[in-house]
């Protein structure tokens, strides 16, 4: 079921107003209406896909009851690595059953030695990676003791499976959203409010700009041999604003959908494209996907308190893990390795934590060495992109070699150009908002032209005829293949 679905906009408030008005008052059923709500709605997709919830959910459960009275070290060594080898497991069959074999094959095959392997018509369950990630962080956080192990199954069932952040995130931890599935709930009309400010901003990120930017990114990227490097920038910057109004847009909505039934889940994304430095893009960017690698990955392996060495070997793992877990195709690899490059030269000269605080915190408008600092860095992230979404390296390497040919120097020219204009207004009044609202948790929090009642509501009424009027064809979540 797709957040800008009729199905959704029907689904959400039947959902609610069971919670609310039917259930008041009664956490036990609550919870179980989350659970059969949670079921409902990915089983949209593909119902056979809940038996691999079901059965992580019941696996990770058990495991961390386990661990809850198991205090032998390698028992308890056993129970984590029963529970992290049979959801990785899980995750690597379905995710990269394929991308091995073929990968195998050819190696054999660049060594003159031909062998048969027949690869499997696999289906990718929905949002696979993050609630493997999610019951994952709760098996660890159990083992560490960092966290009390779950002794209400409906309550951990609702946790793993919470519909609103179940497909792409964001990726919860244990620690902070399950303890919510134990108290009492009651309505907050504020909270509720702001729920729906974010959600009517996550759709309008999502149909006005993502998807208008996809009709004009898959025309350029599907068809870029016979484009110039102008023409091939511009698909460029169409893809990056694609994926971050796509991506942020679903976690908007997942925040604001958590906030109507009492849940706060954690922000996922910080304004990324004001960024000064890749090391303040990555702490802005994916936030919880990128915070659980750091726990998970980068600190058991020794962080970046050993050596050069480490810190260089340390810093591509994570990076290249990070590109992977997006999805069996080398190009995220490299995506993830480029961005390791990026990110090396600050980490080496301990300049990754320069820019803590947002751009301009003191000022309306960042001065000449910011306006420099974000451009760079929007530039290189754009760039990176490119491997993002090509179908393969060869094509990525062929758009970026045509980029930086004298061609760059060419007036645009595609299908469309002329109505793409029109996107890129869009876009300039997007990143407007988002400026304005770049120090609250997501830009309509707190913004200053709409803390006038009369100003505000006109200002809900351009977003919502903005939606209806330049909505772009109705398409999928790009993180749901993830």
């Amino acid at each position: 079921m797709l957040f800008n679905s009729l199905d959704f906009a029907v689904f959400l408030p039947i959902v609610f107003v069971l919670y609310w008005f039917v259930l008041k008052n009664n956490l036990k059923a609550q919870n179980v209406l989350i659970v059969v709500a949670s079921y409902i709605f990915y089983g949209w997709w593909d119902w056979r896909f809940l038996f691999l919830i079901a059965f992580s959910t019941i696996l990770d459960f058990l495991i961390g009851r386990k661990l809850a009275k198991e205090e032998h070290l390698q028992k308890r060594k056993v129970l984590l690595w029963c529970s992290i080898f049979v959801n990785l497991g899980f995750l690597g069959f379905f995710k990269y059953y394929n991308f091995f074999l073929d990968n195998f094959v050819s190696a054999f095959s660049f060594f003159g030695n031909e062998i048969q392997a027949n690869s499997l018509n696999i289906i990718l369950p929905v949002g696979i990676s993050f609630y493997t990630f999610q019951t994952l962080s709760y098996t660890i956080d159990v083992y560490r003791k960092k966290l009390e192990p779950s002794k209400d199954f409906m309550a951990f069932t609702a946790f793993v499976s919470f519909f609103p952040q179940l497909v792409a995130g964001p990726i919860e931890r244990a620690t902070n959203l399950l303890p919510q599935f134990y108290k009492k709930r009651t309505f907050n009309y504020n909270l509720a409010v702001d729920g729906l400010r974010q959600i009517l901003w996550g759709l309008f990120k999502k149909i006005v700009i993502a998807d208008n930017c996809a009709t004009y990114a898959n025309l350029i990227f599907n068809n870029s041999d016979d484009y110039s490097g102008s023409t091939l920038v511009l698909g460029a910057l169409f893809f990056t604003f694609q994926i971050y109004g796509d991506f942020s847009g679903y976690s908007d909505i997942a925040i604001g959908t958590s906030r109507l039934f009492g849940f706060d889940l954690k922000q996922n994304f910080a304004f990324p494209y004001f960024s000064r430095d890749i090391a303040e893009f990555w702490r802005r960017w994916h936030i919880s996907l990128s915070s659980w690698f750091k726990d998970y990955v980068y600190i058991p392996l020794g962080g970046s308190k050993g050596g050069t060495a480490m810190k260089v070997r340390n810093t591509f793992i994570i990076f290249i893990v990070s590109g992977f877990w997006h999805g069996a195709n080398w190009t995220f690899i490299v995506w993830g390795a480029l961005n390791a490059i990026y990110f090396l030269p600050l980490l080496l000269t301990n300049k990754n934590r320069n820019n803590m605080e947002v751009v301009a915190n003191h000022s309306f408008l960042p001065n000449i060495k910011e306006t420099f600092q974000m451009l760079l860095t929007f530039a290189l992230t754009m760039l990176a992109w490119v491997f993002f979404r090509a179908d393969n390296v060869g094509h990525a390497l062929n758009i970026i070699s045509e980029i930086f040919s004298k061609s760059i120097l060419s007036t645009p020219n595609f299908e469309g150009f002329t109505k793409s204009l029109i996107v890129i207004l869009m876009i300039l009044f997007f990143l407007s908002i988002e400026w304005l609202g770049r120090k609250g948790l997501f830009a309509l929090e707190k913004i200053d032209i709409i803390k006038y009642k009369p100003l505000r509501w006109v200002f809900y009424l351009i977003l919502i005829v903005g939606i209806i009027i330049f909505g772009g064809d109705q398409q999928g979540f790009i993180y749901f293949q993830f």
